[in-house]
């Protein structure tokens, strides 16, 4: 028994040291390949564009018709519209842990409407000039990762009042009704108040949803690549920060996966409006992809081998030739350049470079005959890289490679044969590689950002595995233009109006 019971213990053990390495992984979380950062400068140029976009919706708020009777006093209020907003004092922060709050403070709103009124046998039609004073509104919204991986007003919490109503009237019986007019402003008030919050309720969670919309998941990058852009976690708001982690993956075909064992971005700063952040595991991931693809490869003979080139190569090889074949020492040749693994990039506080390993065949290619292999021959290579931003690209160009070496796979003593080569080859290697690499890059990839908001002064540094790019944040398209290109087609009955689906209605957080 006590055999059997050490048994089971050693199996048991045995079990926990073979699951060990998954416990480990499943209890870390995902590091981000990148990650934005907002500060309060940049909400504060938020909240002027959305401002004016707040404005625009509560112009347009459609307020229901009034009637009733009190006494000999029947009235019938229609044409409600509103002349004007005066929207001076308002406010929108950051409030931990995931929301931000929108608030206005002592707004008048101006607003004219027509009037039927029939008190005792009098009968009078006429419009009336109203002001709403004091309005003061508070909207708190919850951000949060919608089941796609994307950015989310989740929820909206509204509520609005207005301290007093003030109104002039028009027309024949002016006098005589005034002092009935607490019927008037009472309703109207009430009628106003009730529709701010669905006004804001359906600008906030239809709207401004169909504005994040805009920021792609997935989405290719070219004929070859693809790029996920998903949201890991929930966002994070600090007094004066949010910040979003991203998976920042790109890929060859939609399910594969790179585990990332990079470093994880971090941002401290807080001066600039916006910071983006981009790990090695982000430019490591696009070269995995663009390898998987096999693009990153190239041929090229006859004609198009440089001269000088085939005159050194044929110098060096002339032995070999003769010994294979004397006739064919003229035929023309064949370079054939392959990455033998993805890129490797690595990012330090002095700079960026990449570590690229490939395979050079040197070959002769006769007439209808047989190919005749030359040589094959292993080239590394460390070229520097150099970071840029767009208005909403990251761009990444290589320059000449800092360090540069040759062997041979056949022996080593041809390795040392071909020491002569060293710089031509560099040089060809400049000239084949490295434009099919910046062919990828300088393209281009989208920041994970609304349609219509760049980036502009942008301040790049490199960190010990991951670089920031700090800037500014500009508004090239306004939010209402974004937003009626992509918002979805109305209902027949306007849903900011008091009879909108349940979305319009007061959403507890």
């Amino acid at each position: 028994a006590a055999a059997g019971s050490w048994l089971r213990a050693m199996a048991l053990c045995n079990l926990l040291f073979l699951m060990l390495p998954w416990l480990v992984t499943a209890g870390r979380a995902a590091a981000p390949g990148c990650k934005i950062r907002i500060t309060s400068k940049g909400l504060e140029l938020v909240k002027q564009e959305g401002l004016r976009f707040v404005e625009q919706e509560l112009e347009h708020i459609s307020i229901p018709d009034l009637h009733g009777k009190e006494g000999q006093f029947q009235y019938n209020i229609s044409g409600v519209k509103v002349m004007d907003l005066q929207l001076a004092l308002s406010n929108l922060h950051f409030q931990p842990p995931q929301h931000l709050a929108f608030n206005i403070n002592n707004a008048s709103i101006s607003l004219r409407f027509r009037r039927q009124i029939l008190y005792w046998f009098f009968y009078d039609i006429g419009s009336i000039n109203a002001s709403a004073e004091g309005a003061n509104i508070r909207t708190l919204l919850k951000l949060s990762m919608d089941d796609a991986g994307r950015l989310q007003i989740s929820n909206m919490a509204c509520n609005a009042s207005i301290a007093r109503m003030q109104t002039g009237f028009t027309g024949t019986l002016r006098k005589v009704y005034e002092f009935l007019s607490t019927f008037l402003t009472t309703g109207i008030r009430f009628l106003v108040n009730r529709q701010i919050c669905p006004a804001l309720h359906y600008a906030g969670l239809v709207q401004l949803n169909s504005l994040l919309g805009t920021v792609s998941v997935r989405s290719p990058v070219d004929e070859h690549i693809s790029i996920d852009y998903s949201l890991l976690s929930n966002p994070v708001v600090s007094p004066d920060t949010l910040d979003l982690d991203f998976k920042g993956m790109f890929y060859y075909r939609w399910n594969e996966t790179l585990v990332n064992q990079a470093v994880a971005p971090v941002i401290k700063e807080t001066e600039r409006m916006v910071y983006v952040a981009f790990s090695e595991y982000f430019f490591n991931s696009a070269m995995d992809a663009y390898y998987r693809a096999g693009v990153l490869s190239k041929e090229i003979a006859g004609e198009e081998v440089p001269k000088d080139l085939e005159v050194l190569l044929r110098a060096s090889f002339l032995g070999s030739i003769i010994m294979l074949s004397p006739a064919v020492v003229d035929a023309p040749l064949k370079l054939m350049l392959q990455v033998l693994a993805p890129p490797l990039w690595t990012i330090k506080p002095s700079g960026i470079s990449v570590s690229v390993v490939a395979l050079l065949n040197i070959s002769l290619v006769p007439v209808d005959h047989p190919t005749i292999q030359l040589s094959s021959m292993t080239m590394v290579s460390s070229p520097r890289a150099k970071q840029g931003l767009g208005a909403v690209f990251t761009v990444l160009s290589l320059s000449r490679p800092d360090r540069f070496r040759i062997y041979s796979k056949q022996s080593a003593l041809e390795s040392l044969a071909l020491f002569p080569l060293q710089t031509p080859l560099k040089t060809l290697l400049q000239l084949m590689i490295m434009p099919i690499l910046n062919e990828r890059t300088k393209k281009g990839v989208p920041i994970p950002l609304p349609e219509g908001m760049d980036f502009t002064k942008e301040v790049v540094t490199s960190h010990m595995g991951f670089i920031t790019v700090g800037a500014d944040l500009h508004f090239s398209k306004g939010l209402r233009e974004v937003i009626e290109k992509y918002q979805p087609a109305r209902a027949l009955t306007d849903s900011r109006s008091c009879h909108g689906p349940h979305l319009l209605s007061h959403l507890p957080l």
